[in-house]
């Protein structure tokens, strides 16, 4: 069978089973199995051998039952330039983080900022910055010694891990050093959306990293609070936040004496990125 009509084939499965991404999870699969680009899988129509259908078949067939994310079967996740290592214990990264990176990369272009990752999780988000910014430092923080192991390995398998200090702690209670950059993606979404998710993030991705209080924001306020302290004259605090959130944060900035720098929009021309300094007077 060639590869064209493999992707179909499942693609269709999935779709019929309510796979709200069923042909990229198609496509993604056949990728990772055959060893194939998805680039190339667009551009090309490959024999696939019977090992390979066998094993797309059973991988298509859990999806479609289980609800389990295509980054949990295939226990990677590609970010940014990297491949991570992902499970259970860390959410999935997404396209919106990577928004992110990249407007913190172009922003620390020729510098060397001291940075400071508020729940690492995967640890893609400092890898990633470490990886462009190549003479910076970094130290990472989750309060989840499964999560920092996975991020350790990451960080080994895409050459920053000497680079970086990871620490098992949680924000409030971290008070070492003052950062150029202070970045996070903390837990933001609200108790009552956390009852309406997919059920691919909701069984299987960890409540801890998704469950931001009765508005979502109990972990922002911890994090805004103390990068209040901990954060250098002229550094700068990057934030990624849920849609429909811009008010409430930029309230709490404003109450910490943060003001507002950069506003960066998602693929949605929602509000999703905050970069905010110190007000000194």
């Amino acid at each position: 069978m060639n590869s064209n009509e493999l992707i179909k084939i499942g693609s269709n499965f999935l779709k019929k089973n309510n796979i709200k991404s069923y042909m990229i999870d198609a496509e993604v699969l056949l990728s990772s199995i055959s060893g194939q680009s998805r680039e190339n899988l667009l551009i090309s129509d490959f024999k696939v051998n019977p090992i390979q259908i066998k094993s797309f078949n059973n991988m298509i067939s859990k999806r479609a039952k289980s609800k389990e994310p295509i980054a949990y079967l295939l226990k990677k996740k590609e970010f940014w330039t990297n491949k991570l290592n992902v499970s259970s214990d860390v959410l999935i990264p997404r396209p919106e983080t990577e928004i992110l990176v990249e407007n913190l990369i172009m922003y620390y272009k020729d510098k060397n900022p001291f940075i400071l990752d508020i729940g690492t999780g995967s640890g893609c988000i400092i890898i990633s910055l470490l990886q462009e910014l190549k003479k910076s430092k970094g130290i990472a923080i989750d309060i989840s010694k499964k999560t920092l192991k996975i991020a350790k390995i990451n960080s080994k398998l895409n050459g920053t891990f000497n680079r970086i200090k990871f620490v098992n702690l949680s924000i409030s209670k971290f008070n070492s050093f003052k950062f150029d950059l202070i970045v996070s993606n903390p837990p933001y979404i609200s108790r009552s959306e956390l009852k309406n998710l997919d059920e691919g993030i909701k069984f299987f991705e960890p409540k801890i990293a998704l469950d931001g209080g009765n508005d979502g924001l109990d972990v922002m306020r911890k994090v805004i609070y103390k990068s209040r302290k901990i954060l250098k004259i002229n550094g700068m605090l990057a934030l990624e936040i849920g849609t429909g959130q811009y008010k409430k944060v930029s309230q709490i900035l404003k109450l910490n004496k943060f003001r507002e720098k950069i506003l960066i929009k998602d693929y949605k021309d929602n509000i999703r990125c905050i970069f905010s300094t110190l007000n000194h007077y």
